[in-house]
C-alpha cells in the first residue's frame, strides 16, 4: 500500500517532470518577490539581532561557496545559505499566511529552493515548480493538523511553530526536486527531514530572538535532507503515519488524512495563501484594520480614553498574554506580536499600507502610552470566523464619554479582501527600498516576475546586493 510520504513525493515529482498550472506559476513568482522583499528589509532593521548573528555564524562553519546569502552577497554552502534567507524572510513576521491551518510556508521553503537552485544551476522555470511543490507539501500538513471542533491547528494548541516543523518538511521537497531526486529519493527526503523539524512559540510570549531563525533552520534543514537522501540516507516509509511517525510524535496521532491528500495537485491550497500588508504578527492584522479605519474617520488619538480590542479566543495566548509584557513589550519586534501596541500604532498612524516595517524600527513613548489603554477580549463572533480568517472589533472610549466602533470580519489581505498586485508592489518597493537604491529596486522586481521565463536563481540574488554608489 502507498505511504503518506509517497503520495506527497509522487505529487511532487509530476509537479517537476509535468509543470504545474500558469496561476500556480505566477503565485509562486509572487511568492519569490515578496520573500525578497522581506529578506532586503530584515537587513535594515535596526532591531534585528538575530539575522546577523546567524550571519555571522554560518561565516565561521565555512564551507564551499554554492549558493548567495541575499543582501550580503555572501558565497555559502547551500544549507547555510538556506539558514540565512529563511531567517531574514521570517526576521520581520512579514511573510505569507495559509489559512487555516495559519502557519508560513513560503519563508522556508522559497530559501531552501533558492539555494539548491543555485548549487545546481537549475533555471526559474525548475525553481518555481519546486516551490509550488513545497509550500503545497507544507500547507497539506498544516491542513492535517487543524481540528475543526478546536477551531485551531493541534500544533499552536500545543505552543508548537507548526511553520517550521512543517515548513522543514516542505523545504526538503523543494530541494529534493531541484537535486534530481526520484519519487523514491524525494521521499526520503521528507522522511529524513522529519526528523529534523521543531520550533516552540513561547518566544511569542516573553521575548527572544530565537523565532526569528525558525523559518531559517527549517530551510537549512531541508537542503540538509535532501543532500543527505542524494547520498544515500534513507528514512521510513511510513515516516508520517506511523505509530513513532510525524503525527504520533507531534499531534498524538490526531491528524485528518483526506485534507492532506484529497484532490492533490488538483486543488492547490498555495493558493489560500495570503500576503502581508503590516510587518506584524498576523492575529494582531484585523485589530489594525480597525484601528486605520477609526482614524481615517477622524479619530483622535489624543482625545482616547481607553479601548477595548475584541478577537478570537484562541489568539489571545499570542497578542495578550501576559499583559504586562503586551502593552510593555521588550523591544520592537516582541511589539509586532502585542495587540495592544499595534493598535496603539495603528491609531497613531504609519507609512506603507498602514504600517511598515519602519514603524517598528524603535518603540515609541506615544505609543506605549497609548498601549497601556487598550483591553483585549475574547470575541464571540471573531472566534466563530477563526480560523478560516481574521477578524475583531475595536471600541474606543473618548475623553468627552463618547465612544466609536469598528469591526472587521477579514482582515486585510485575507480571503475575502486579497492584496492586489498594486499593494504588493507598494510593499515590495518599501521593504526592498531599505537597503537598495530605487532603479535597482525596479530591476529586482522586473526580474523576479521573469522568473519563470528568462531570469535564473543565481541573477535574481545578484540584484539583492547594493551595488557601490
Amino acid at each position: 500500500m502507498t505511504t503518506h510520504v509517497q503520495r506527497l513525493a509522487e505529487f511532487a515529482v509530476r509537479c517537476r517532470d509535468q509543470g504545474v498550472p500558469e496561476r500556480v506559476r505566477e503565485d509562486v513568482t509572487g511568492r519569490v518577490t515578496d520573500v525578497l522583499g522581506n529578506c532586503l528589509a530584515a537587513h535594515a532593521d535596526p532591531d534585528g539581532d538575530a539575522a546577523p548573528a546567524v550571519l555571522r555564524a554560518v561565516r565561521r562553519w565555512g564551507g564551499t561557496g554554492e549558493a548567495t546569502a541575499a543582501g550580503s552577497g555572501d558565497r555559502l554552502p547551500a544549507p547555510a545559505a538556506a539558514l540565512v534567507n529563511g531567517t531574514l524572510a521570517h526576521a520581520l513576521d512579514y511573510d505569507d499566511t495559509h489559512l487555516p491551518s495559519v502557519l508560513h510556508p513560503s519563508a522556508p521553503v522559497v530559501p531552501a529552493a533558492l539555494a539548491a537552485a543555485e548549487a545546481t544551476g537549475a533555471d526559474g522555470a525548475a525553481l518555481v515548480a519546486a516551490v509550488a511543490a513545497g509550500i503545497e507539501v507544507c500547507n497539506r500538513l498544516g491542513m492535517a493538523s487543524y481540528l475543526p471542533e478546536a477551531r485551531n491547528s493541534l500544533f499552536f494548541e500545543r505552543g508548537q511553530h507548526a511553520t517550521s516543523i512543517c515548513g522543514t518538511l516542505g523545504a526538503a521537497v523543494a530541494a529534493g526536486l531541484l537535486y534530481g531526486l526520484t519519487e523514491e529519493g524525494v521521499a526520503h527526503a521528507v522522511a529524513v527531514a522529519a526528523s529534523m523539524g521543531a520550533g516552540l512559540l513561547e518566544a511569542n510570549r516573553t521575548g527572544g530572538t530565537v523565532k526569528r531563525a525558525h523559518c531559517g533552520w527549517a530551510a537549512h534543514a531541508g537542503v540538509s535532507a535532501a543532500v543527505l537522501a542524494v547520498e544515500g540516507v534513507t528514512g521510513p516509509p511510513t515516516v508520517l503515519e506511523g505509530g513513532f511517525g510525524f503525527f504520533a510524535a507531534w499531534l498524538d496521532g490526531r491528524y485528518d488524512e483526506s485534507a492532506m491528500l484529497f484532490a492533490l495537485g488538483r486543488r492547490w491550497e498555495l493558493l489560500r495563501t495570503v500576503y502581508k500588508p503590516y510587518p506584524t504578527n498576523h492575529f494582531t492584522h484585523p485589530g489594525i484594520d480597525c484601528a486605520l479605519a477609526l482614524r481615517a474617520a477622524g479619530l483622535p488619538p489624543g482625545e482616547v480614553e481607553d479601548v477595548e480590542l475584541g478577537v478570537a479566543a484562541p489568539v489571545l495566548r499570542t497578542i495578550a498574554e501576559p499583559r504586562e509584557e503586551k502593552v510593555r513589550p521588550r523591544s520592537p519586534y516582541h511589539a509586532k506580536f502585542s495587540g495592544p501596541y499595534t493598535v496603539a500604532a495603528a491609531l497613531l498612524g504609519g507609512g506603507g499600507l498602514g504600517l511598515a516595517a519602519d514603524d517598528f524600527a524603535a518603540l515609541t513613548p506615544e505609543r506605549l502610552a497609548l498601549a497601556a489603554r487598550v483591553r483585549c477580549v475574547a470575541d464571540e463572533r471573531a472566534s466563530e470566523i477563526f480560523p478560516r480568517a481574521f477578524a475583531a472589533v475595536l471600541r474606543v472610549r473618548l475623553r468627552d464619554g463618547g465612544t466609536v466602533e469598528h469591526r472587521v470580519d477579514s482582515s486585510r489581505g485575507g480571503p475575502e479582501r486579497p492584496l492586489t498586485r498594486e499593494e504588493l508592489a507598494v510593499k515590495f518597493r518599501a521593504n526592498a527600498g531599505r537597503a537598495l537604491p530605487a532603479d535597482q529596486v525596479e530591476a529586482l522586481l522586473a526580474a523576479a516576475r521573469d522568473l519563470p521565463v528568462s531570469a535564473s536563481p543565481a541573477s535574481l540574488l545578484s540584484l539583492t546586493v547594493a551595488r557601490p554608489r
